[in-house]
């Protein structure tokens, strides 16, 4: 189900009135509605995959329970590689079976000996690398005894399966949200208020925006060969903001929606495209799995302490796992490698912790922006390109600088509406998230004059029947 569809719209007026005028009385009745209503907004895309979150869930559980009850060190060591094990295991099978085979097969073949394998027509199950991180979290934590394991069945599952962020974050930690389902919750008319401009902002962002913008992503990117240089540059930076707003704005909504039923989600995006450095972009891009992987992997690895070699080892980890974590291809590993590149320098010089939200802007600061912006955009192109070579070939292409002609956008009348309001909505985007950070806001405040302006905008600039999934779904 789409935050974005007509479904979504029935979807969620109906909960809500159940939650607080017909469950409100009783805590677990209003947290077994919410898994109810998760499993119902997760199957709508497939409901066998049902099984596979509810199998995660009983997982980790009763791993939970065990190293409640357990004290042997070895025997919890053991408890909490099943839950790893487990997790890792249906996300590596569904997400990475058959490029691993892919490879495999290319290897052999490449040293003369060629092999023959048949992959499988597997289906990648929607948000299952969100959910399984929001699980193991769990388990570690339970592990380390930085948490207390639940005995409350319906409040774990309610925390997996929480239907606003289930399918692309934000990846919550079980530390921060697991006990709000403890406490019994009373609507609050302002946070829901906030929650409501927040869902329209994001609602803004996805359909306006993200949603124009990929119309000639989608085209420039599947045949860069028939586009100028200049083309080719519009299309690069308008898919770095089809990306930012495609996905912020499900963070937004997602924040909001948590926001109507009494929870806080963690803020995922800060503003990133105002970084001034890589470091800066890194700690204001998809917080919640960058700090993730801080926690679970880098730090255990021993993060920034030891000999330079062991720094620089365990940053070029941590970007290639992410990198990694976002798809089965070699164009994510690269674009992770890339970042680790461009974040090495700082952490050499001991520049990675320059640039701060609390750090006041300077003139100088905008060209660093202008710098960070256009290195992330070119990272974006090995992000959004089918493979590395066509990737390369794109970019090739774009600096030749022989034609700067905008045909492709001018094509038809169409074409150059959609255009226009891509670049307006872009506009918009940009003065709004400049403005807040000139006021060193962390979140978006938006005034009830402001979201009005936003509702008329989405009904005029977008449109409903076009329902395009969110392009984190496919991680």
């Amino acid at each position: 189900m789409l935050f974005n569809s007509i479904d979504f719209a029935v979807f969620l007026p109906l909960v809500f009135i159940l939650y607080w005028f017909v469950t409100n009385k009783n805590l677990k009745l209003q947290n077994f509605l919410i898994v109810l209503a998760s499993y119902v907004f997760y199957g709508w895309w497939d409901w066998r995959f049902l099984s596979l979150i509810f199998f995660s869930t009983l997982v980790d559980y009763t791993i939970g329970v065990l190293l409640l009850k357990e004290h042997n060190e070895t025997k919890r060591k053991i408890l909490l590689w099943v839950s790893i094990l487990v997790n890792l295991g249906f996300l590596g099978f569904f997400k990475y079976y058959n490029f691993f085979l892919d490879n495999f097969v290319a290897a052999f073949s490449f040293f003369g000996n060629p092999i023959s394998a048949s992959g499988l027509n597997v289906i990648l199950p929607v948000g299952i690398s969100f959910y399984t991180f929001q699980t193991l979290s769990y388990s570690i934590d339970v592990y380390k005894r930085k948490l207390e394991p639940t005995t409350d069945f319906i409040a774990f599952s309610a925390f997996v399966c929480f239907f606003p962020q289930l399918v692309a974050g934000p990846i919550e930690r079980a530390t921060h949200l697991l006990p709000q389902f403890y406490s019994k919750r009373r609507f609050d008319y302002g946070q829901s208020v906030e929650g409501v401009k927040l869902i329209i902002w994001g609602l803004f962002k996805k359909v306006v925006i993200a949603d124009n913008a990929s119309y000639f992503v989608n085209k420039i990117f599947e045949n860069p060969e028939l586009y100028s240089s200049g083309e080719l540059f519009t299309g690069m930076l308008l898919f770095a903001f089809q990306i930012y707003c495609d996905f912020s704005g499900y963070s937004d909504i997602a924040i909001g929606l948590s926001k109507l039923f009494g929870f806080d989600l963690m803020v995922n995006f800060k503003f990133p495209y105002f970084s001034r450095d890589i470091a800066e972009f890194w700690r204001r891009w998809h917080i919640s799995l960058s700090t993730w992987f801080r926690d679970y992997i880098y730090i255990p690895l021993g993060g920034s302490h030891g000999t330079q070699f062991a720094k620089i080892r365990n940053v070029l980890i941590i970007f290639l796992v992410s990198g990694f974590w976002h798809g089965a291809n070699w164009t994510y590993v690269f674009w992770g490698l890339f970042h680790g590149l461009l974040f090495l320098p700082l952490l050499v010089f001991s520049l990675n912790r320059n640039n701060t939200m609390t750090k006041s802007y300077g003139w100088l600061d905008f060209a660093k922006i202008g710098l960070t912006f256009l290195l992330v955009c070119i990272g974006w192109v090995f992000f959004r390109a089918a493979s590395l070579p066509d990737a390369f070939q794109y970019l090739g292409r774009m600096m030749e600088f022989g034609s700067f002609g905008m045909q492709l956008f001018c094509k038809s009348n169409a074409n150059l509406m959609i255009f226009i309001l891509s670049m307006a909505g872009i506009g918009i985007l940009v003065l709004q998230e400049l403005m807040w950070v000139i006021q060193k806001r962390e979140v978006p405040r938006i005034t009830t004059f402001k979201a009005v302006i936003l509702v008329l905008l989405i009904f005029l600039m977008g449109t409903f029947k076009n329902q395009m999934d969110f392009i984190y779904f496919q991680f």
